[in-house]
């Protein structure tokens, strides 16, 4: 302690100390910035199913976009989205996406799993498909109808249900993943099914397009099929600077397929095993976020683009159906220090 003091005692020493101290220290950081990227790369997986509104992922994947923020982020394909979460809560991958309705029944469970990123909202590219019989939501009561439970196809169809003053019970539930829903509606076992893009035009395309016709899609509800980046409470404290690199990865993601449509769709197609061509059609089903818009969905406000409003209606209707006991508070379900330190740049 005592030498300490002694250098500090003097304006004039403490400053040539200081002058003679800061080229050692930028070699230092020099030095361990070196190692860092030295050392390779830190791997990241990240849970995802085949959806359009991830593309800006796929395009980051393919092109290493990682990379330059020293990541090597390997996207693990789930069929069922529902199994996403448990893997992250084992530490089988690192992060997923999901919807925003997930993460509030995994919050209401215990979880500490939190949104980081809004990626997109679905603005059609989820859907309820019926044959020509069906006209409406009323028709739905006494029906089989094909869907995946604890899933957003399962949230969707409750919400329908219930603006047609429906619920679960008025129905035969049918469980299967949304790939299986286009075969199931083909053979004719299953009048109605619930699934997203791609299984959604290929029902569609059925019978010359004249077979099946979108009852309620997800552009009838704005803003409550949130796509979103989540990570586990004790990863996000553990690797924010990871987590920062991977959220800007996928802004260089979206702003590619602004620049290079063509390209970018190619990509996303060979990803999710579609042409080009179906790409850019099932593209106008999803809103993928800005940056500048990004903020919004962490305030206050009853709109349902904020966690805040469509929280409170998927807490509701999780609650009706039994699958959470209490609603989480809003706060909860996210944390929003990643998009706001990128808005303010």
């Amino acid at each position: 302690m005592g030498s300490s003091r002694t250098l500090v005692s003097s304006a004039g020493s403490g400053k040539l100390f200081a002058r003679l101290l800061k080229p050692l220290a930028g070699a230092a950081l020099t030095l361990v910035a070196s190692a860092v990227f030295a050392a390779g790369p830190t791997t990241m997986k990240i849970g995802t199913v085949v959806w359009i509104g991830y593309g800006p992922f796929y395009v980051a994947e393919a092109l290493d976009l990682y990379k330059k923020y020293n990541l090597k982020v390997s996207l693990q394909v789930f069929s069922d989205p529902a199994l996403i979460p448990s893997a992250m809560a084992s530490g089988a991958i690192d992060g997923g996406m999901l919807t925003y309705d997930q993460v509030v029944g995994q919050v209401a469970a215990g979880q500490m799993q939190k949104v980081v990123m809004p990626i997109d909202y679905s603005n059609g590219g989820d859907a309820i498909v019926a044959d020509k019989s069906i006209t409406k939501l009323a028709d739905f009561k006494g029906k089989k109808i094909g869907f995946n439970p604890l899933s957003p196809s399962d949230f969707l169809l409750s919400y329908a249900l219930k603006t047609a003053g429906l619920s679960d019970k008025d129905i035969t539930a049918v469980n299967m993943t949304p790939e299986a829903v286009p075969a199931a509606m083909a053979s004719g076992q299953m009048p109605i099914g619930v699934t997203y893009e791609p299984s959604l035009s290929q029902i569609l395309s059925q019978g010359g397009g004249k077979k099946f016709k979108v009852v309620f899609s997800s552009k009838d509800a704005p803003g409550l099929i949130a796509d979103v980046l989540v990570f586990d409470d004790k990863v996000i404290k553990a690797k924010p600077a990871e987590i920062a690199g991977i959220t800007k990865a996928y802004l260089d993601g979206m702003a590619y397929m602004k620049a290079k449509p063509d390209e970018s769709a190619k990509i996303i197609g060979k990803f999710m095993g579609v042409t080009a061509k179906e790409v850019k059609e099932q593209l106008s089903g999803v809103y993928n976020i800005p940056l500048a818009e990004m903020p919004k969905a962490f305030v206050k406000s009853s709109a349902t683009t904020s966690y805040y409003g469509s929280g409170e209606i998927i807490g509701q209707l999780l609650k009706a159906k039994g699958q959470i006991k209490t609603i989480p508070v809003t706060e909860a379900t996210f944390d929003a220090q990643f998009v706001n330190a990128l808005a303010k740049k």
